[in-house]
């Protein structure tokens, strides 16, 4: 049974990464904590695992039921499952764009498609989808992950709005460079290494991104936001984390023109 400020709390993707380190602070807070993904194995971090696959919706809703099933309620749910891809948008293949927004767009639809009857029934409730700073600040030969935040960011601006009534929160978290097995996990397009056109400087570019990665904030940080935010009655729109030029690269952006911001861009990431 939950007791008194216990929060039943569902975190996608939290094998590892930003998702463990979610799950665990917030299991560690007192909460009843569920993790997801694909091939759960047992956890020791005080959480209870569940197997999710986002990109299918039969297990999607499998998952949300066994939760309902032994809690009779959810009330925060942590959208952070994720991939990456790598390279130019012109060796990106059809299939491989389709296989990004699966899991970064459409698997956070479906897992919103699962939770909101329960939410609107119980009252209230809080969504946290996990964006990425480079959903509002893209980065070349990141466009379709870039792309796939964007997306996340406008439905999650437009479901907030539709949801504010029922009692339910809607908020973005917008990691910027992290330390995390995302780096190692991300996959390069088939055709970016072989590019006669784009890899010589698709390579220079994706060391650049990498090594700001290894160089990032803990998984941990992003776990503080969280559970700052479960924490709080009326959460704002978005929460950036993340080094200090980072979340100002998102000031720069709405206050110097276009163009100029451009540069700004391809001066960084050395592209010609």
């Amino acid at each position: 049974m939950v007791q008194h400020g216990q929060k039943v709390i569902l975190v996608t993707g939290a094998s590892s990464g930003i998702g463990q380190a979610c799950a665990t602070a917030l299991a560690q807070q007192g909460h009843r904590v569920y993790g997801t993904s694909r091939t759960p194995r047992d956890e020791t971090r005080g959480f209870t695992m569940l197997p999710m696959d986002v990109t299918d919706t039969p297990s999607v809703h499998a998952a949300v039921q066994t939760l309902l099933e032994r809690e009779g309620r959810i009330d925060v749910v942590v959208n952070n499952a994720g991939i990456g891809y790598g390279g130019a948008i012109e060796d990106t293949a059809i299939d491989e764009a389709h296989a990004l927004f699966e899991t970064n767009f459409f698997g956070v639809l479906r897992v919103c498609h699962a939770v909101l009857p329960t939410m609107r029934a119980q009252g209230g409730g809080t969504i946290i989808n996990v964006s990425s700073i480079g959903g509002l600040v893209s980065l070349p030969f990141q466009s379709l992950y870039s792309a796939s935040k964007a997306a996340l960011e406008a439905m999650s601006e437009s479901l907030r709005m539709e949801v504010k009534r029922f009692g339910i929160h809607v908020v973005l978290v917008e990691p910027g460079d992290t330390r995390t097995e995302f780096t190692a996990n991300r996959r390069n397009t088939r055709a970016a290494e072989q590019s006669p056109v784009y890899r010589e400087i698709f390579l220079r570019t994706q060391a650049h991104i990498e090594a700001d990665e290894r160089n990032g904030i803990p998984p941990e940080t992003v776990a503080r936001t969280v559970m700052r935010i479960v924490a709080t009655p009326r959460p704002k729109v978005r929460y950036a984390v993340g080094l200090f030029y980072q979340k100002l690269a998102i000031l720069v952006k709405r206050l110097v023109p276009s163009g100029l911001f451009e540069r700004i861009i391809m001066m960084v990431y050395s592209v010609k």
